[in-house]
């Protein structure tokens, strides 16, 4: 079975052809990530445009990667939600008028859920087989930080999210306090990465444990590192020290109450998955103390791809949700 998905909902243009769920034919993205750099944050109505002017050239050039016709596709998918509602009405528009044409079977997808999927996709042909149910998921981004039990496909139950900042919109945040542009998540990875050569302590930044609940909140967080880059604590430390410990904070909590959750709900296996699911201190952290196998895609996979899209579409398809009753749910939940 081959699906071609289709993402548009912040601000990457992207296709991909994935065949029975797993095997990665194609996965083409368009980044407006330059364009909206100059903002320090992605403009909407900037996007949507640049939707428009890339979502064909990107399907072309995803079908012709995998050396694929349309006569060659069993159906094709869409992220219908959540996020930016023009951004989403170009990809769900566009997709409707290409399944109706070709009489392809037309299939919704949440974002969110797609992001989980992403673990499922075999990028290296090895074989290797799916992640093995129950499994705690923690899907964290630009805005969501979200943790799930997935008990069988599309059987997802929230466990925990955000109560404020998610941690990708953190790590934006303070990445532009600290004068490193956009966007924050790589930036300040790799100016922690050169405070390793300082013999200077970095700052001590707090962390919301929330109790035990599964529940995150990062906005003091956030406070806690304006007053340090104000001086209300003493000479500002290096721009180096302070995201270092902006980042072990967030990390430390992250990773903390996921092997906490994986420990209590008797997982098989942990999914790492969304945008900030890039970082690698995360990564190492969540293997090092989880419980059970932890499951990760490779950093592309992690950011706003339509592989992912095309991966869930296959299951919920063989579940039988495919249909023309879909619109664009910008705030939809992930369960």
């Amino acid at each position: 079975m081959k699906i071609l998905g289709v993402e548009t909902s912040c601000d990457e243009t992207a296709a991909a052809v994935v065949e029975d769920g797993r095997k990665l034919l194609s996965n083409v993205i368009a980044s407006q990530a330059a364009i909206h750099a100059r903002y320090g944050g992605v403009v909407p109505e900037i996007a949507s445009r640049q939707h428009l002017e890339a979502i064909l050239p990107v399907i072309q050039a995803a079908l012709a990667e995998a050396g694929c016709g349309w006569r060659d596709l069993d159906a094709v998918a869409v992220t219908k939600g959540p996020g930016l509602v023009g951004a989403l009405l170009v990809g769900v528009n566009v997709v409707k008028a290409l399944a109706y044409a070709r009489d392809l079977p037309l299939i919704g997808v949440n974002h969110l859920e797609a992001h989980l999927y992403a673990n499922w996709i075999d990028e290296d042909g090895s074989g290797e087989p799916p992640p093995p149910f129950p499994l705690l998921g923690l899907i964290v981004s630009g805005g969501h930080s979200d943790m799930v039990l997935m008990e069988e496909h599309g059987q997802i139950r929230l466990l925990g999210r955000t109560l404020d900042d998610a941690a990708g919109e953190a790590f934006d945040k303070v990445a532009r306090l600290l004068g490193l542009g956009f966007p924050g998540g790589p930036a300040i990875e790799a100016a922690a990465e050169r405070a390793t050569e300082s013999e200077a302590k970095p700052p001590k930044l707090p962390r919301a444990w929330l109790g035990k609940s599964d529940d995150f909140s990062f906005s003091g967080l956030k406070t806690a590192v304006l007053h340090v880059v104000r001086g209300e604590r003493g000479p500002p430390p290096a721009i180096e020290q302070t995201a270092a410990a902006f980042q072990e904070a967030v990390v430390d909590v992250l990773a903390g109450k996921t092997a906490r959750a994986a420990r209590r709900q008797d997982v098989r296996g942990v999914l790492l998955a969304g945008g900030v699911a890039a970082n690698g201190p995360l990564r190492r952290a969540l293997a090092d103390r989880s419980p059970a196998p932890v499951f990760v895609p490779s950093p592309l996979l992690c950011t706003d791809n339509a592989a992912m899209v095309a991966a869930c579409a296959c299951y919920r398809y063989e579940a039988g949700r495919a249909g023309w009753d879909l619109d664009v749910s910008p705030n939809l939940p992930v369960a």
